[in-house]
């Protein structure tokens, strides 16, 4: 029986970064523009007045201290609050394929393996930048890959569902090897005018390297025991924009286009569901949480993965057994897990086990379990 391996990872991560007071700066100046100019709506209530955002409010609410950009000019002018990322010639490799191809020759460096060793591509993230061709396709021809190549789309949940279908491709047979990569530019679909939600995303790309267990050197990379997936429909989390916009004029340009939620329902219903998947997929194995050495959980909301953890330990769990990267990075959305887990688990002895978890939009929820080989 094929059983399959994480290999390695990589992360590419751009260099601009956007810390919250120059955020506040940017956002505040902003609002204080739109009040000035529609001061007399505002005086006949035809208008609300924006309200300013501050530092204090964005690390209290969810723990994001700073972020990465693909750009960062764009997003601080008070008269833009978006990044300004120049379209790529349809000759020249589009902005999701450069992040990607990055973060697959780490997770190749990593592995020890090389393009000619991969037989498949999944990319696998919130957003793609256009439907066809597939970006997927397009880091397949630019790393060198014979095989085939296909995108997918489960927002926050994506990596986690790249994983097990690279899973099923190697333990049927179907690949060798499989790169599933999570280029996530969030930046592009946030809205910079929205007080509460104007802090929430960054920008990264992660990959990981899944192979046969008989390619992979003894005592290297991570077993997968098991995978387990969840989705069950929700409008809490909603990004409407798509192809059929332009058939109706009056929603070109609304705020529903870039991403919404509703925040304080988000939390009080996906954390009891994201813990008892866990649980569930660990009985399922015949694990119990006290097997677990270590949860890299989705990076949304610290307040939220600490309750989450707290559900699943039954006792608050420590920096170490939680790590949190959204201090740096800012929601990542499907980046966020894979981030956590590519800095923090070098330090895990053979037989360690750990659960790489996200959870969503859609909702979405998945859940793998693995072991250090």
């Amino acid at each position: 029986m094929i059983k399959a391996v994480i290999s390695g990872t990589g992360l590419y991560t751009p260099p601009a970064t956007i810390s919250n007071d120059e955020l506040v700066e940017a956002f505040n100046a902003f609002v204080e523009l739109h009040n000035t100019r529609h001061a007399d709506e505002i005086a006949r209530g035809e208008m609300q007045a924006l309200e300013p955002s501050s530092s204090a409010f964005i690390e209290k609410a969810s723990g994001i201290k700073s972020r990465h950009v693909i750009d960062r000019e764009g997003i601080l002018d008070p008269e833009r609050l978006c990044p300004r990322i120049p379209e790529c010639g349809n000759d020249e490799p589009s902005v999701q394929c450069d992040m990607s191809v990055a973060a697959c020759q780490e997770a190749l460096q990593q592995a020890g393996k090389t393009a000619a060793d991969v037989d498949a591509v999944i990319v696998a993230c919130s957003n793609l930048q256009r439907p066809y061709p597939a970006i997927s396709v397009e880091v397949q021809e630019a790393l060198g890959i014979e095989g085939f190549a296909y995108d997918m789309n489960v927002a926050c949940s994506s990596a986690t569902f790249g994983l097990q279908a690279a899973v099923n491709a190697v333990e049927n047979g179907t690949a060798r090897a499989v790169l599933v990569v999570n280029p996530e530019i969030c930046t592009g679909h946030l809205n910079f005018r929205d007080r509460d939600s104007h802090f929430i995303f960054g920008d990264a790309c992660t990959a990981i390297l899944v192979e046969r267990e008989s390619d992979v050197a003894e005592g290297k990379g991570f077993d997968i025991l098991g995978t387990r997936l969840k989705t069950k429909f929700s409008n809490n989390i909603r990004n409407n924009f798509g192809f059929l916009n332009r058939a109706d004029e009056s929603g070109i340009g609304q705020r529903d286009k870039l991403f919404v939620q509703q925040g304080r329902k988000v939390f009080k219903e996906v954390s009891p569901m994201v813990a008892e998947t866990i649980l569930g997929h660990l009985d399922s194995l015949s694990l119990s949480p006290t097997d677990l050495t270590r949860l890299w959980l989705h990076q949304a909301n610290l307040n939220m993965n600490q309750l989450i953890a707290r559900r699943v330990l039954g006792r608050d769990a420590s920096a170490e057994e939680a790590p949190v990267i959204l201090d740096e990075y800012a929601n990542t959305s499907s980046a966020g897990s894979i981030i956590a887990f590519h800095k923090f688990n070098d330090d895990l002895q053979p037989g360690a086990l750990g659960v790489i978890c996200s959870f969503g939009a859609g909702y979405s929820i998945g859940s793998v379990i693995v072991r250090r080989r």
